[in-house]
């Protein structure tokens, strides 16, 4: 009787445990807690220079072994691996900050007007997001870097213009329905202006939205960051970046597989996080899902 009330105990705790970790994004949100501690404390807490060469340390091997004086090893060139995945977590904290919400402000703010103003403007607005949404932005990039340069206020543009095209679309079928309710009709009854009615009436309608597309898209801009950095038009060396970081050591693999696979699998950890915390909070802001629990 006590082993099978011990059982039975047992299991009620494990699927208690499944229970939360499925309810709430637990892991993944520890994950994003860690990267945002790291990029905003990466000066002080980064054992090393992330830039500085020791030749004598090329390709030293990880965890220390035959007397290395890094976690993470050495690159090729003798630079600290554990220092630079830290200063690289402070680039893509950059790019969930500053870009991310640079393109909502954007994106939203065109929503708001194509969907409330409707006519003209809304086809204008509406078409310019279809043609940028058909142009390659791999190629625009490239293009970029090559007539400007490769830089870290570049790479920010770039990404912003990669951020704002899925929150107009979004933002703008929201406010469709919105505008159409009876206490927009009032609003308008009463005198209000334009303005007033978007900011104080619609716009609130439209923050789970914005929020939804926000959360979803950040891991893919980080993602794209690092793509553009792997491939030359992101931001230049030395800085540290998780994709140049991986470029850079492309070819060392087999001699020195460190120096790819700690900021690749820093990178895989982010955006799986960013992907599963977006994916739980649409299902928390989706009426329709939340009657279906």
């Amino acid at each position: 009787m006590v082993d099978s009330a011990v059982e039975i105990r047992r299991a009620t705790i494990k699927r208690s445990v499944w229970w939360y970790l499925r309810r709430w994004p637990v892991i993944p949100l520890i994950i994003l807690a860690i990267l945002v501690f790291v990029g905003a404390t990466a000066p002080w807490i980064a054992p090393n220079d992330p830039i500085k060469q020791l030749l004598p340390q090329r390709s030293a091997l990880p965890f220390y072994q035959d007397g290395s004086p890094y976690l993470l090893g050495g690159d090729h060139v003798g630079r600290d691996v554990t220092s630079r995945v830290i200063h690289g977590a402070r680039i893509s904290l950059t790019v969930m900050i500053v870009a991310m919400s640079a393109g909502m402000v954007i994106g939203t703010t065109l929503g708001l007007i194509a969907g409330y103003a409707g006519g003209l403007i809304d086809e204008i607005i509406t078409r310019i997001v279809d043609i940028w949404l058909g142009f390659p932005f791999l190629l625009l990039a490239l293009v970029v870097a090559i007539t400007i340069g490769a830089s870290f206020t570049v790479v920010m543009g770039l990404m912003v213009l990669l951020a704002w095209s899925g929150f107009v679309r979004n933002v703008r079928a929201d406010v469709l329905v919105l505008k159409e309710n009876d206490y927009v009709s009032a609003a308008k009854v009463a005198g209000a202006s334009n303005m007033r009615i978007l900011v104080k009436h619609i716009f609130p309608g439209t923050i789970g939205t914005v929020t939804v597309i926000a959360s979803l898209s950040v891991g893919g801009l980080i993602l794209s960051e690092a793509t553009l950095s792997f491939l030359g038009a992101g931001i230049p060396s030395p800085t540290p970046s998780w994709g140049n970081m991986i470029a850079e050591g492309r070819d060392y693999l087999q001699s020195a597989w460190w120096t790819s696979v700690f900021p690749g699998f820093a990178l895989f950890l982010t955006v799986m996080s960013l992907n599963f915390f977006g994916d739980w909070l649409r299902d928390r802001l989706d009426p329709k899902l939340r009657q279906i629990e």
